[in-house]
C-alpha cells in the first residue's frame, strides 16, 4: 500500500550543508584559465543522472569561451535511457552545445567513447585555432564538477588509443584531482594530449534540490553533507517518483516517508549494529544508522534500485 501522506517537498535545517567551494577549487579554476591558450577543445564531463543540475555555468564563460565544446554525460549505464535524446535536444537548444555524448567510462566498447576522438579532431580542424594554427598536436582539456568520471574517461581513452596504462588517479570520492596536470598523451594519430583538471563546483549551489542531487551522485563528499541527510533526500525522491524497489531491498513491508524507519530496517537486514555503553558497564546493541545510510546510498549509486534521471521533472515532455 502506498502512503497518502508522502512529502511533496524536501527541506533541510540549514542551507550551509550544501555550500562547498574549497580553496583548491578556486586555485584550479585559475590554472585552467591560464592554460586556455594552449587548448584546442573542451570536453566537459558531467553525471548523466543529473544532466542539468549542478553543472558549473561559469565554465561556458570562464573556460570554454570560443573553443569547441563537447559535453560528455557519463555513467549512462545508471540512467533511464529513454530520456537521452530529449536531454541532448534540450541542451542543444537552450545552451548551444551541439555535441552531447552519453558514455560509460567503465565500458571500453562504449559507442560514445569511440566517437570522442574523431569528433574532437573534426571540431578542431573546422575551428579557428588562432595562434595554434601551426601546432601539429591537439590538446583537449577535460573539465567538470567533482567525481563525474573525468579521470576514468581519460584513462579509458588512453588505454584505447595507446594501449597504455592508466595515467591519472581514479576514486569514488569527490575531489581526488587537486590541480591541473601536465599533458597526458592520449593518441598518436592524430597526436593528441589531454589535460586533467580538478572538479570545480559553482561557488554557490542555487537551491536545496540541486545540492542534494549533487550529494546523492557523490559530487559532494558524504561527510560534508551527512549520509543520513543524503539518504533522506534519496528516500524523498524515490517516493515522489513512485520508485519503491527499496521496500523489499531493506526489508520493509510498505513504502514509508520516515528515513529512520528505513535505516533501522536496513541495519537489521544487513546486521549493522553498534555497541552503546549503558549503566554499570552494560552494553546494548543498537542499529547503526550511519552504516545503514551508507548501504542505502550504495544501492542507489550502483543502480541496484533502478536506473534514474534525477532531473526528470525539469523536462517539459513525457517519455
Amino acid at each position: 500500500m502506498i502512503p497518502r501522506n508522502l512529502r511533496n517537498s524536501f527541506q533541510i535545517p540549514t542551507k550551509d550543508v550544501i555550500q562547498w567551494f574549497p580553496g583548491h577549487m578556486g586555485k584550479g579554476l585559475k590554472q585552467m584559465q591560464q592554460k586556455l591558450k594552449l587548448i584546442d577543445c573542451i570536453i566537459e564531463v558531467h553525471d548523466a543522472r543529473i544532466p542539468l543540475s549542478g553543472r558549473n555555468p561559469d565554465f561556458k564563460y570562464t573556460v570554454s569561451g570560443l573553443k569547441p565544446h563537447i559535453l560528455v554525460l557519463n555513467k549512462k549505464d545508471l540512467t533511464d535511457s529513454r530520456y537521452h535524446r530529449k536531454i541532448a535536444e534540450q541542451i542543444q537548444r537552450d545552451e548551444g552545445i551541439q555535441d552531447v555524448v552519453f558514455t560509460n567510462s567503465k565500458d571500453p566498447l562504449c559507442k560514445g567513447i569511440k566517437s570522442l576522438v574523431p569528433r574532437a579532431r573534426e571540431l578542431i580542424s573546422n575551428s579557428n585555432r588562432f595562434h595554434r594554427t601551426e601546432t601539429a598536436d591537439h590538446t583537449l582539456m577535460v573539465i567538470g564538477v567533482p567525481n563525474v568520471g573525468k579521470s576514468s574517461l581519460i584513462n579509458v581513452l588512453r588505454n584505447r588509443h595507446l594501449r597504455a596504462e592508466s595515467a591519472t588517479r581514479v576514486g569514488a570520492v569527490a575531489g581526488i584531482t587537486r590541480s591541473v596536470l601536465n599533458k597526458i598523451k592520449m593518441s598518436e594519430d592524430p597526436l593528441m594530449y589531454l589535460l586533467d583538471t580538478p572538479g570545480i563546483l559553482t561557488p554557490n549551489v542555487k537551491d536545496v534540490e540541486t545540492g542534494m542531487k549533487l550529494a546523492l551522485c557523490s559530487c559532494l563528499q558524504d561527510h560534508l553533507v551527512g549520509p543520513q541527510l543524503i539518504a533522506d533526500y534519496m528516500l524523498y525522491w524515490l517516493n515522489r517518483n513512485q520508485e519503491f524497489e527499496y521496500v523489499d531491498r531493506v526489508g520493509l513491508s510498505n513504502p514509508t516517508d520516515n528515513i529512520v524507519e528505513v535505516l533501522v530496517s536496513c541495519a537489521k537486514m544487513f546486521n549493522k549494529y553498534r555497541k552503546v555503553k549503558m549503566f554499570e558497564a552494560e552494553t546494548l546493541l543498537k542499529p547503526d544508522l550511519d552504516s545503514a545510510a551508507h548501504l542505502f546510498l550504495k544501492m542507489f549509486r550502483l543502480g541496484d534500485l533502478g536506473h534514474f534521471n534525477l532531473d526528470n521533472h525539469l523536462f517539459p515532455f513525457r517519455v
